[in-house]
C-alpha cells in the first residue's frame, strides 16, 4: 500500500502561514513584482484556483476583478519548510520507505507501518496530514493506492473531488471510475503530445488504450508502450525499493537560464563564459570530471531560420522559427579544468550559434560525468592542456571563500560587464529569489 502526499499550493501556503493567514481562504500569488506582468506565478492559493485562476499562469492573466496579495518568491524559505515537513515524516517512517518526488510531494511505502502503528492506510495518511497541518498550518492532499502509479493517480485526479482531500484507488476501482476519464493528459506520464498523437487514431481514454492493438501501439511509441499499457490497466511493478537501488549508467550535470530580454550573439558570449566557468567550479566542488560538454542556444520564436536548426511554431502567431542549435566538444582525458572546458564551450558556441538571431535561452551540460580519482593517463602526444597545480589550488581557495562568505564574495571583472547575469543569479535559487 502506497501513500502519495502533495502539499497544497505549497509556496503560496507558506507565504500565507508566514503572514498569519489561512491558505485555504486567502487570495495570494507568488510572483516577482519587480518583473513585468508577463512573469509566471510560481503558485496561486487554493481560493484563487477555486475562482478559475490556473496554477503557473502569468500575472496579466489573473482577472482584474480579483483582489489578491502578490508575494515575492523566497525559495530558501520553501526549502526550509519542506525540510521540516520531511522531518515530520521521519518521526514515523524510515527514509528507505520514502521517495521524495519533488519539493512538495513524496511517496511513502506504508505497507509495514499499518500493523506497526495499528492503522489502515487511510488512518495513517490522515495522521501524517494532521501533523503537518497542526505544526505548520500547511494543508495537503493525499492519494492512496495499491501501487505507486495508483497512489499518484488517486492524488492527481480522485483526491481533488474528495471533501477530505484523500483519494483511494486499486486496480478494480481505477478501471470502474477512471477508464473513461478525459483528458488523457490528466494521467501521470501522459503529456499533451502523446494524447494528441493517440487522438489521431481515435484513442481518447485509458479504456481505448487497454483495448488497442498492442503491435500498433508499439509501432507508435516503441518500448514506452509497455508502461503505457500497464498504466492503462492500473498496473505498476516499480517499488520505492527499486528506486533506491537504481544506479544510472551515465551521469551529467547541467545549467540553464532564460535571458531577461533578447541578447545578441556577442552579448550572449558573456553569459556562456559565465555559465562555463560556473559549471567548472561545480565539477571541482563535487570532485567530478567530464568527458564531453554541450552548449544549447535557444532563440526568439518567429526568427529567421536555417536548414541546420530545429524548428518551432509560435502558438500565438503561427510563425516558424529556430528552436535551438547545439554544439558539443569532447575530451581525450576526463577533466574539470576551466582552462580546458571554457575554451571548448566557447568554441562550440561560436561554431554553432547564429550571429543574427535574437538569443533567449542558454543551456550548458557536462556529459559522461565521472568521479575525479586524481589519476591521469598522459602521453607525449597529448595535446590537451594539463591544469597547473597552482591554478587548481587557486580554484579551491576561491571555492572556500565563496562557501564561507557567499557566492559573490569572489567574482571576475568580466562578471561586471553590461548584460552579465552571474551576480544576480548567485542571489537566486532555481532562477528565483532566494
Amino acid at each position: 500500500m502506497y501513500i502519495c502526499i502533495d502539499l497544497k499550493s505549497f509556496y503560496a501556503s507558506v507565504e500565507c502561514v508566514e503572514r498569519g493567514l489561512d491558505p485555504m481562504t486567502t487570495n495570494l500569488v507568488v510572483a516577482d513584482p519587480t518583473r513585468t506582468d508577463k512573469t509566471i506565478c510560481l503558485a496561486v492559493s487554493p481560493s484563487m484556483k477555486a475562482m478559475g485562476v490556473k496554477n503557473r499562469c502569468r500575472v496579466f492573466e489573473i482577472p482584474k476583478n480579483i483582489r489578491y496579495i502578490m508575494a515575492p518568491p523566497r525559495m530558501q524559505l520553501y526549502i526550509d519548510y519542506a525540510a521540516t515537513i520531511y522531518g515530520i515524516y521521519l518521526r514515523y517512517i524510515c527514509p528507505d520507505d520514502i521517495h521524495v518526488y519533488s519539493i512538495d510531494e513524496v511517496f511513502i511505502d506504508a505497507t509495514g507501518y499499518m500493523r506497526r502503528m495499528n492503522m489502515n492506510a487511510d488512518e495513517l495518511a490522515r495522521f501524517l496530514l494532521g501533523r503537518i497541518r497542526e505544526e505548520l498550518g500547511i494543508y495537503a492532499t493525499c492519494g492512496i493506492g495499491t501501487n505507486m502509479y495508483l497512489a499518484k493517480i488517486a492524488l492527481d485526479i480522485t483526491a481533488k473531488h474528495s471533501p477530505d482531500f484523500i483519494g483511494y484507488l486499486d486496480e478494480e476501482t481505477y478501471i470502474a471510475s477512471l477508464w473513461d476519464h478525459r483528458p488523457l493528459s490528466d494521467f501521470w506520464m501522459i503529456g499533451s503530445r502523446t494524447m494528441d498523437r493517440l487522438a489521431k487514431y481515435g484513442i481518447h481514454t485509458m479504456r481505448d488504450i487497454a483495448h488497442a492493438d498492442e503491435d500498433f501501439l508499439y509501432g507508435l511509441f516503441g518500448k514506452d508502450t509497455e508502461l503505457l499499457i500497464d498504466h492503462a490497466w492500473g498496473r505498476e511493478s516499480c517499488t520505492i525499493a527499486d528506486i533506491k537501488a537504481y544506479v544510472r549508467k551515465n551521469h551529467s550535470i547541467s545549467s540553464g537560464q532564460v535571458l531577461p530580454c533578447d541578447y545578441s550573439f556577442e552579448k550572449a558570449e558573456i553569459i556562456v563564459r559565465e555559465m562555463s566557468e560556473l559549471i567548472c567550479q561545480d565539477l571541482l566542488k563535487k570532485r567530478l570530471v567530464t568527458r564531453s560538454v554541450t552548449v544549447s542556444v535557444g532563440y526568439r520564436t518567429g526568427s529567421t531560420f536555417g536548414h541546420d536548426s530545429e524548428l518551432a511554431t509560435d502558438r500565438h502567431t503561427g510563425k516558424i522559427g529556430i528552436k535551438h542549435t547545439v554544439g558539443t566538444a569532447s575530451f581525450e582525458t576526463p577533466t574539470n579544468s576551466d582552462l580546458v572546458i571554457v575554451p571548448a564551450l566557447m568554441d562550440a558556441y561560436r561554431a554553432t550559434a547564429h550571429r543574427d538571431v535574437p538569443i533567449r535561452r542558454l543551456n550548458i551540460s557536462c556529459n559522461e560525468v565521472l568521479e575525479d580519482e586524481g589519476i591521469r593517463q598522459t602521453s607525449l602526444f597529448d595535446e590537451e592542456m594539463t591544469e597547473p597545480a597552482e591554478h587548481k589550488r587557486l580554484r579551491g581557495e576561491i571555492l572556500g571563500l565563496q562557501k564561507k562568505f557567499g557566492k559573490n564574495a569572489v567574482i571576475k571583472a568580466s562578471d561586471l560587464q553590461e548584460g552579465a547575469t552571474l551576480i544576480e543569479r548567485n542571489r537566486q535559487i532555481g532562477g528565483h529569489k532566494a
